[in-house]
């Protein structure tokens, strides 16, 4: 009954099996491959536009490294309050940017208000001497309470940056699991809803350790510094093929898609059984494969005597996350231990 995290769930078998097809004979380093390139031109048709793409083994390195080409080192980088950039990356964004600052922001669910946005966006003017400029507006699909912005919420967001000029980065470390549960286009959730930058996690949704930058045409422009970067940070994986690979086959027939899809509806029938049970009630909709809950201290007692894994976070709710691999039974043994 382990609902620690998605990152604690085994690797796909068939990404495992594309490491072990990379690994035959030799291939140019530093992402001049062509499995690389493969990767590239299949993200071309996917997103259906041209971009240029590097690959990173974390989550925190590919955001740190989109970030530090899109924010200068005296600007500022608008996020929510809870996001992971903020919270989780031990200032690894402010490190790469050099000094770039984070102004976090409010919103229930995970996501960001608007009207926040637009008091922030007033507060601090891009030409006074004193104050950091506002420079990047940073999303999470899903984001850190595991909702999605529909395209109407991240067009009105990314709206309001645009018309101050920033740069929009997307955290998609759970990018997958945002799309299958919206029903959209890759397209659609991101440089047609105004994103410059999206940061592709598979490493959440089935890879061994794969995440992609994606920089898409309004700012492909910066694609050798963001290389350069990513060397200087010590980030260019010199056998980039292995990377590559995973998302090679995370891709084919959709798999990627469908892993998602596993991974949400095991987290839809979970929520469900948990709210069927008395003192149990949901904290933020379930929008992907994150559960919320606010459970009675009885029920918490239940389950940890049970031993099931699931973490107490910091607003009081317990989080529940499904994998690919979350099975009937595991959410079977959950819910009986909880009633």
């Amino acid at each position: 009954m382990n609902f620690l995290s998605d990152t604690t769930a085994p690797a796909y078998p068939a990404l495992i099996e594309a490491i072990a097809r990379a690994n035959e004979g030799f291939a140019p380093s530093y992402g001049a491959d062509a499995i690389s390139a493969r990767v590239e031109a299949r993200l071309k048709d996917l997103f259906e536009t041209d971009l240029k793409v590097v690959f990173a083994v974390s989550g925190t390195a590919a955001n740190a490294l989109a970030l530090s080409v899109l924010c200068p080192s005296d600007a500022m980088v608008l996020c929510h309050d809870e996001a992971h950039i903020h919270r989780d990356e031990r200032g690894a964004p402010e490190f790469f940017t050099g000094g770039a600052k984070l102004l976090p922001l409010p919103g229930a669910h995970g996501k960001i208000d608007p009207e926040a946005l637009d008091d922030a966006l007033n507060q601090w003017p891009t030409d006074f001497v004193h104050a950091p400029p506002p420079a990047v507006l940073s999303l999470s699909q899903l984001n850190e309470a595991g909702c999605a912005y529909s395209l109407d919420e991240l067009a009105a967001l990314t709206g309001q940056a645009r018309a101050r000029d920033l740069r929009v980065h997307m955290d998609g470390a759970r990018f997958a699991s945002a799309l299958a549960g919206l029903g959209c286009s890759p397209a659609q959730m991101t440089w047609k809803s105004g994103v410059d930058v999206l940061c592709l996690g598979a490493t959440k949704t089935g890879a061994l350790a794969a995440e992609a930058v994606i920089l898409f045409p309004s700012v492909m422009d910066r694609f050798a510094r963001l290389q350069a970067r990513q060397k200087r940070a010590g980030h260019m994986a010199p056998k980039m093929r292995y990377i590559a690979a995973q998302l090679d086959a995370w891709l084919d027939d959709g798999l990627w898609l469908d892993l998602a899809s596993r991974a949400n509806r095991a987290a839809t029938r979970l929520a469900e059984g948990l709210t069927a049970i008395a003192g149990v009630s949901l904290a933020h909709p379930v929008n992907g494969n994150e559960v919320f809950a606010r459970l009675d201290p009885a029920v918490a007692e239940r389950l940890q005597a049970a031993g099931a894994g699931f973490y107490a976070w910091p607003d009081g709710s317990a989080r529940f996350v499904a994998s690919w691999c979350t099975t009937d039974a595991e959410i079977g043994a959950l819910l009986e231990a909880a009633r």
